[in-house]
């Protein structure tokens, strides 16, 4: 038996076993496929594709991204096909790929979440569905839904009545308690949770006064806030019992494995993507080499091994 076979990187999110715990996440990858000539898609653990909302959607004006001291700042404004051109033109070309495909979903209202998955019941070759319910509820005067635990609720039970399929919910961080946000989104019938979106940020030009990013604001992600989304796994994880995929700023197998210490059952690589495609790949040949050297036989035995009280 050769060293790398004797470590079990499998992982399961709920009824989703992963032959590895490192997904692509929403947003950084594309759909997919426009990766696969600069990695190979079957090496990772899942693949998350962008937003897709009921209708097309253009997204915010450029400059989209701007990079920042340890990470960067987004400001996409969810631009997709539309979830009809995703399953006619774009899905096709993942179906020959072993790896599991996650559909990012959001909508403006409850109702138009359900709809999208409704739609995307109807296709092959999707694993499962994460809602992303940072969004703000236009019916409601543009509160995110992920800001008011009976909002979150109502968002994840239409898309359970709706979908036959692993529901994982995408939770903001901009929450005063996110174990409150987490056990609703439990209780309507999430499968998994997906913890952290990005922070709102900024980044100005003092010469030009204007923000470096065609909207005032945008997300941060990347190394900085890994510290801050690692807290928010560990506070979710005692608050529910359904998996939690971690993400915000993993650039390396150790990232991965301090992830599960707190509580994830698997992670999600974004920002390293644009800085290098290949990164998804190189960490989990990375935690190959780290669990052999570290006696890990089974990655899923770390989840939720961290010692809070030193002795």
């Amino acid at each position: 038996m050769s060293p790398a076979a004797s470590v079990d990187l499998s992982v399961e999110v709920g009824a989703l076993r992963l032959a590895n715990p490192v997904i692509a996440a929403s947003g950084t990858f594309g759909y997919g496929i426009e990766f696969a000539d600069l990695t190979d898609l079957n090496r990772l653990g899942a693949i998350v594709v962008k937003g897709l909302s009921l209708e097309p959607m253009e997204g915010a004006p450029a400059p989209r991204l701007v990079p920042t001291a340890a990470g960067m700042i987004n400001a996409v404004g969810l631009q997709n096909v539309g979830v009809r051109a995703f399953i006619s033109e774009k899905l096709p070309a993942l179906r020959p790929y072993r790896t599991p495909i996650v559909a990012n979903v959001f909508g403006r209202t409850a109702e138009e979440y359900a709809e999208v998955v409704r739609h995307l019941e109807g296709a092959d070759g999707l694993a499962a569905y994460e809602l992303n319910i940072s969004c703000p509820n236009v019916a409601c005067g543009g509160i995110q839904f992920g800001s008011d635990p009976r909002m979150a609720a109502g968002v994840v039970a239409a898309a359970r009545k709706a979908s036959r399929r692993p529901l994982w919910v995408k939770l903001s961080p901009n929450v005063a308690d996110i174990g409150a946000i987490a056990k609703a989104a439990e209780e309507a019938g999430g499968d998994a949770l997906t913890i952290a979106n990005t922070y709102p940020a900024m980044s100005v030009d003092f010469r030009t006064r204007r923000s470096r990013i065609g909207n005032p604001t945008g997300g941060l992600s990347g190394r900085a806030i890994k510290p801050i989304s690692l807290r928010l796994v560990y506070e979710a994880a005692k608050a529910v019992r359904i998996p939690i995929v971690g993400l915000g700023g993993i650039d390396t197998a150790e990232d991965v494995l301090e992830y599960f210490l707190v509580g994830a059952s698997a992670v999600q690589v974004g920002t390293a993507s644009f800085a290098e495609p290949n990164s998804c790949w190189r960490i989990v040949s990375e935690l190959e080499k780290l669990c052999i050297s570290e006696n890990i036989n089974k990655m899923s035995k770390l989840r939720g091994t961290f010692q809070a009280e030193k002795h």
